[in-house]
């Protein structure tokens, strides 16, 4: 909670700086645009104009009412991307979504990282830099792996090569960011580990995530306990196998086994087998049994 109570703060106070003209900050080479470039700034939604080359135009309204209940409950966990076009003005880069439920939400502010002139290297520089910090939670971690994707249009081999991880490493982080809000959330606040989170990414319906995340804090499961209840989970979604219908061979068992019983007087086993072939047993109890048997068979 302190920490996120101090980023508050940051943003705020990068805010004022911002909206104070001895400081309009347009290049990477101004003053304090150091404290700009790759920090989270809290922006009022007034001063963000929509990008006019937007592709997308539909947006679904059930979809942003539910994210703007999200957002009123817990923020908004993914800042937009703005471009710095005048004097506390801005351009919208990415977010389009979550800012139009940010103003359903009722919210004044949104969080947002800011793109100023020639800062593509710099970005980068500060992104990689915050990666390697200690005292980051995974979800912040996905979030910088993400900004490097969709800002500096960096492959994940290639930020595998800038931070020093493998591949496989930052996929699993990026995952993260496609888990529930709520669990997000949890994960950030300490609540459940990554490793709980990957597990519950393998489950597509989030409602059902958000259950088991439930079942995880409540019952403090572990991140084994975890992985089991979600094989569960997924095993119960298999179709079971329906009983074999008896076939016609079968049938046909059936009917030649109660007519050889009838004739020989003796309890018949007919087997027959898919394939067609199968063998007959005529059980016998004595000597006198099986000359009786004989005689029936020769007719």
């Amino acid at each position: 909670m302190a920490q996120a109570i101090k980023k508050q703060a940051l943003g705020r106070g990068l805010s004022a700086l911002l909206k104070d003209p001895e400081n309009d900050i347009k290049s990477v080479n101004d003053k304090n645009a150091d404290k700009v470039v790759g920090n989270i700034v809290e922006l009022e939604i007034d001063a963000i104009e929509i990008n006019p080359f937007q592709p997308r135009s539909n947006f679904n309204e059930e979809s942003l009412k539910e994210l703007a209940t999200s957002i009123k409950e817990l923020g908004v966990i993914q800042p937009i991307t703005v471009r710095k076009t005048d004097f506390n003005k801005y351009q919208l880069i990415s977010g389009e979504r979550r800012l139009r439920a940010s103003k359903l939400a009722g919210l004044n502010v949104v969080p947002a990282y800011i793109r100023i002139a020639n800062d593509n290297e710099s970005l980068t520089m500060a992104l990689v830099e915050n990666i390697q910090r200690h005292d980051l939670d995974p979800i912040e971690i996905a979030l910088s792996y993400q900004r490097l994707i969709d800002e500096i249009q960096l492959t994940q081999e290639q930020m595998s090569e800038r931070v020093g991880k493998k591949r496989s490493t930052i996929a699993n982080y990026l995952r993260l960011l496609k888990l529930d809000p709520i669990i997000q959330t949890g994960i950030r606040d300490g609540f459940i580990s990554m490793g709980h989170g990957r597990a519950i990414i393998n489950i597509e319906n989030q409602d059902v995530q958000t259950d088991i995340y439930q079942k995880i804090v409540s019952q403090n499961l572990s991140v084994r306990e975890t992985e089991a209840l979600v094989k569960n989970y997924q095993e119960s979604l298999k179709p079971k196998t329906a009983p074999k219908a008896k076939t016609a061979t079968f049938a046909v068992a059936e009917e030649a086994n109660k007519a050889i019983t009838e004739y020989f007087g003796a309890k018949v086993d007919v087997k027959i087998a898919g394939n067609g072939k199968g063998k007959i047993t005529i059980p016998f109890h004595s000597e006198e049994d099986f000359n009786r048997i004989i005689k029936l068979i020769k007719g």
